[in-house]
């Protein structure tokens, strides 16, 4: 058997939906983006919504809303992926990592206070010829779809009055003590790859209640073109961060069945724990009492650490089983060292779940009999000489 890494969940509705986009003149700037966007608001209740070609993106543009430039710092994980310190680094900002939880991969509150207290032990060794400047912002990760503890988090912002720009893109239909991941921060960013709990294609969204700062970030996708701007006129320095039609009208469909694909996968995570927590060398995903729903993105176990990752991966794969690592811490990534001269050590509980975690085959279209061979080929693969 050879078992898909991730799989959309797609019906005939969603290809019906776009499909009749293709039958209008309208492929992009149509009426499917701003019907997409006020779905996305009626489901977070959010007061304002701005669709974007990739959750990148829209990270990016939270960034420019928060007024981050260079040498700006702002307080993030290096355990996520690479996109939630790229979108500093685009504005020449300064990533102040701190390390993070143990348990559930989020970025450690605690260690959050401490930096607040003591901000110059966290910055990195060097910065690339830009000069620190001042604290302007807290941008948490909701890692594999469990929202970071944001009551804290965001308690700890307005006393510093901090921006807060809350990484929602693993995460869209989580909850966090009864209250929806993306809505709690300045800013919530979700994203619609292709393996995420619901699809686009490729596209994001930024969510946010400040009504300024929505008119910015939809005039900065669309190449900085303002309201009262004629088709060539440019107010701001902007981007071609726009989400076509058919994308949109994917979202729209998709979205209709998002509280039902978000129970399938719930229904897979549970078969993957239910066989796996009898593994005393796999550590299943951990949920944080907090988390009132789990939104799963990926199924990430942690290995044993004296378990060769790369054997065990290997013998996976033979078996028609791929597997990958999740995360690469991002302070070690080359170009990360390069910058800002990190190196191995300096987030210890990053590093050590990046050594051992590993994603197994994963989505809500997934089989208890895919899931049952994933398991079998984890069994025989922990006990191969």
């Amino acid at each position: 058997m050879k078992i898909p890494m991730s799989s959309p969940d797609l019906t005939d509705a969603d290809r019906q939906a776009v499909m009749e986009v293709l039958a209008t003149p309208h492929l992009s700037l149509g009426p499917k983006l701003p019907a997409f966007e006020q779905a996305v608001c009626q489901y977070t209740g959010a007061k304002h919504a701005i669709a974007v070609n990739s959750g990148t993106a829209g990270l990016h543009l939270c960034v420019r809303a928060a007024g981050i430039g260079a040498g700006d710092l702002v307080i993030t994980s290096p355990f996520s992926f690479v996109a939630s310190t790229n979108a500093l680094l685009f504005e020449n900002a300064i990533p102040v990592f701190v390390d993070i939880d143990p348990k559930t991969g989020n970025i450690d509150v605690e260690q959050v206070k401490d930096a607040l207290l003591h901000i110059s032990k966290y910055l990195p060794r060097q910065s690339a010829g830009v000069k620190p400047k001042a604290l302007k912002a807290i941008l948490p990760i909701d890692v594999f779809g469990q929202p970071a503890a944001m009551d804290k988090i965001m308690t700890l912002a307005q006393e510093h009055g901090l921006k807060v720009i809350e990484d929602s893109c693993e995460a869209l239909g989580a909850t966090y003590k009864g209250k929806q991941a993306g809505t709690f921060g300045d800013y919530g960013v979700f994203a619609f790859y292709p393996n995420k709990q619901m699809t686009t294609g490729e596209g994001g969204i930024v969510i946010t209640n400040d009504e300024q700062a929505a008119a910015f970030m939809r005039a900065l996708r669309n190449q900085g073109r303002a309201p009262g701007d004629t088709w060539l006129s440019h107010t701001y320095l902007g981007y071609n961060y726009r989400l076509d039609e058919l994308s949109c009208a994917l979202g729209i469909s998709q979205l209709k069945r998002l509280d039902e694909m978000l129970a399938k996968r719930e229904q897979v995570a549970a078969w993957y724990s239910e066989r796996l927590s009898e593994l005393p060398e796999i550590e299943p995903p951990f949920i944080a009492p907090e988390t009132t729903r789990m939104s799963w993105f990926v199924y990430v176990i942690r290995l044993d650490s004296k378990i060769d990752r790369a054997e065990f991966a290997r013998r996976l794969e033979e078996r028609g089983v791929p597997v990958r690592p999740y995360f690469l811490p991002i302070h070690l990534q080359p170009y990360m060292v390069e910058r800002f001269g990190w190196k191995e050590g300096d987030f210890p509980v990053t590093e050590d779940l990046g050594r051992r975690g590993l994603a197994v085959p994963f989505s809500g279209v997934m089989t208890e009999e895919q899931v049952e061979y994933v398991c079998q080929a984890i069994r025989t693969a922990l006990h191969t000489a």
